[in-house]
């Protein structure tokens, strides 16, 4: 049973610490285990935290049996991405120059995952600068996409969704400015979550000045997770909120079926499934919505997309 305790979702994995079945320090090994199977291979965790995290899992477990209040996310093992302050880490960003850039404190999000019981175990991969769709750089070297090692991973956050493909902890913390968090998920079939802006603070005590407004008003925290199947990123959403007795509402999903009647049937196709899969999550309603244009105004639209505009290029 343990050796299997890294295929586990976070909310399982939780509950089952909870429980008194397994011990946070249990969980921490097998997700140790897992990661030096598979990272030689992908990359996705740079810096590996076994001393600091088997201690903190040693913690966890002495914090239990004393029985003190415990996190929403108590034993479970996290990473952390490379971009974002950890005490007693370099903030490398990616880059070779930033190496040596010790954080000093925890940002935000890294204070949050530890005070709600998280477990880090490593720091993963990022472009350089984290500002690519892919996960690679001059300090680090390549991630690579643990189903097809010719695809990318995904970026900026390739590391963080490597890892969670690949059993290397159940949640992986990632940021997001235009897909960071949501490419990486995809590329590696994992979930990924881009929070509303402002739901988690964003700030690394390290940084000497305040960042772009761009910047700023676009960059998000948040985790990729495993697959809709075991519900993780759903429950993950909602841990903290639950451990305040913050009821939830139901949320609603829209599927587009089809914008053409020559594509329709295939895209009903494809849509069903999915739409059905999110019915049977216990907190999505969905409701598939069909739009239909008549050929003519399909053409014509696609007549208009096709034809040059004056001064559209780049420069």
């Amino acid at each position: 049973m343990t050796d299997d305790l890294w295929r586990l979702d976070a909310t399982e994995l939780s509950r089952l610490i909870r429980l008194g079945r397994v011990s946070s320090r249990e969980a921490t090994k097998s997700c140790f285990s897992r990661l030096h199977v598979v990272n030689p291979a992908i990359n996705a965790v740079v810096r590996i935290l076994e001393e600091e995290a088997l201690a903190a899992a040693a913690a966890a477990d002495e914090e239990q049996a004393r029985g003190e209040t415990l996190g929403p996310l108590h034993g479970v093992p996290v990473t952390t991405k490379v971009n974002t302050d950890q005490a007693g880490c370099p903030t490398d960003n990616g880059v070779v120059a930033f190496r040596d850039n010790i954080a000093m404190r925890n940002a935000p999000v890294v204070a949050n995952l530890k005070r709600a019981g998280a477990i880090v175990i490593g720091r993963t991969n990022t472009p350089a600068f984290s500002m690519r769709g892919f996960a690679d750089n001059a300090l680090h070297g390549r991630t690579l996409n643990p189903r097809d090692p010719a695809l990318s991973a995904g970026g900026s956050s390739g590391g963080a969704g490597a890892a969670v493909a690949t059993g290397i902890g159940p949640i992986a913390h990632g940021n997001d400015i235009a897909g960071s968090v949501r490419v990486p998920a995809l590329f590696n079939g994992v979930v990924g979550l881009r929070v509303s802006l402002g739901r988690i603070p964003a700030y690394n005590p390290s940084q000497q000045i305040a960042r772009a407004i761009g910047g700023q008003l676009m960059s998000v925290q948040g985790p990729p997770a495993q697959p809709c199947r075991d519900r993780s990123a759903w429950r993950w959403s909602r841990t903290i909120p639950a451990a305040l007795s913050i009821q939830l509402k139901p949320r609603r999903c829209a599927g587009l079926g089809s914008i053409s009647r020559r594509p329709a049937t295939r895209w009903k196709r494809s849509f069903r499934p999915i739409l059905r899969r999110l019915s049977r999550l216990g907190t999505v309603s969905a409701r598939q919505m069909c739009f239909r244009y008549s050929r003519r105004r399909w053409r014509s639209t696609a007549t208009r997309m096709r034809k040059p505009r004056c001064g559209s290029g780049e420069s």
